[in-house]
């Protein structure tokens, strides 16, 4: 709607400025109006800082052309000042003048802008403390409580190819889709109000590339920066690539505790095992639990002692026995059925 006002505007003028003062006045009106246009759109577009950037260049690219036509016209006589060609040299000269104050201006404050985002006690460059959210590490969710911690330093990027792919997930037609696409937008809600939670939204796009990970390794090189991510495909790709990732999935293994043979717990048998005497059960980090003997105690307490540890690539497996269990043998645990059933998870972004 906004668009088609502009254009009933842009004609209007058009037409009234031709009527006043013929075609040269339908053109100046045109004109006008155009560049009205555009500077209202650049206003709505561009933060505060540089809109006030982009008149200081203004400003002091006018000063320097009146320095300049000053100091010529000293060489000048007063009646060829106001000449035609005179009078067209001091116009495009002013506005050359003010076209490169502001583009200069603008360009000196985008360099610093990284400058000042860093930290006077950290002289090293800014670009190492950005990283980029990818669209599986907002669906998890815990890069929130990770940020609140303070583990994670710098600027958090948003990308907008990133919004756009959350909102096609919040618009699925699956209801499971749907739920965490909109869960993605509560986390990053939640994150933009924190204060002590830096974070960014950046327009920048690689139109001639479809796939959004290859959009996020496009930009983590542009901008040298980090990529948050839980897509174990991404996570490869990324790397071949030299760009660093930091994986929410490694971190949380990485600082679950040890648990070692013959260390005693305690744990809550949840459901039967795959084999006839087998029962499951969890940790609270979510590592899962296989207790001999233990189907019988399902939905109970129980004390177990750790036998051995399995890890695999979905992640690792503690095996155990139940304290005090007379019928343990000295044979091992089978642990085919388990090794099999645990592959590689699918990282895809179709099981988002």
């Amino acid at each position: 709607m906004l668009w088609i006002i502009r254009a009933l505007f842009i004609i209007a003028s058009t037409v009234f400025g031709a009527i006043v003062a013929g075609t040269s006045g339908g053109i100046i009106a045109f004109l006008a109006v155009a560049v009205s246009i555009s500077v209202e759109i650049y206003i709505k577009q561009s933060p505060i800082d540089s809109i006030f950037d982009c008149l200081v260049g203004l400003t002091l690219g006018f000063t320097a052309a009146g320095l300049l036509i000053y100091i010529i016209s000293k060489f000048i006589k007063p009646e060829d000042l106001s000449s035609r060609p005179f009078s067209t040299f001091f116009i495009v000269v002013t506005l050359l003048f003010g076209y490169l104050g502001m583009i200069t201006s603008l360009r000196k404050a985008g360099r610093n802008e990284f400058l000042s985002i860093d930290s006077p006690k950290r002289p090293t460059d800014i670009t190492q403390n950005y990283k980029i959210l990818d669209t599986s590490v907002i669906i998890d969710g815990r890069i929130r409580e990770i940020s609140q911690a303070g583990f994670i330093d710098g600027v958090m990027l948003i990308p907008k190819f990133i919004l756009n792919e959350l909102q096609r997930i919040a618009d699925s037609t699956e209801a499971l889709r749907r739920d965490k696409g909109r869960r993605g937008f509560e986390i990053l809600r939640s994150m933009q109000n924190d204060p002590e939670i830096e974070m960014e939204m950046i327009e920048e796009d690689f139109h001639d590339v479809s796939e959004v990970d290859a959009k996020l390794v496009r930009l983590a090189l542009k901008l040298d920066a980090k990529i948050l991510t839980n897509d174990f495909n991404l996570n490869k790709v990324a790397e071949l690539q030299g760009i660093m990732v930091l994986n929410i999935n490694q971190l949380a293994s990485s600082v679950r505790p040890n648990v070692v043979a013959g260390e005693e717990l305690m744990v809550k048998i949840t459901r039967e095992g795959k084999e006839h005497h087998q029962g499951v059960g969890y940790l609270d980090d979510g590592t899962m639990i296989v207790v001999k003997n233990g189907r019988q105690y399902v939905d109970e307490m129980v004390d177990i002692i750790v036998t051995q540890t399995l890890q695999t690539n979905a992640g690792r497996m503690i095996f155990a026995r139940l304290k005090g269990d007379e019928t343990e043998s000295d044979e091992p645990e089978d642990l085919r059925p388990y090794s099999r059933g645990w592959k590689r998870k699918s990282y895809g972004r179709s099981s988002y």
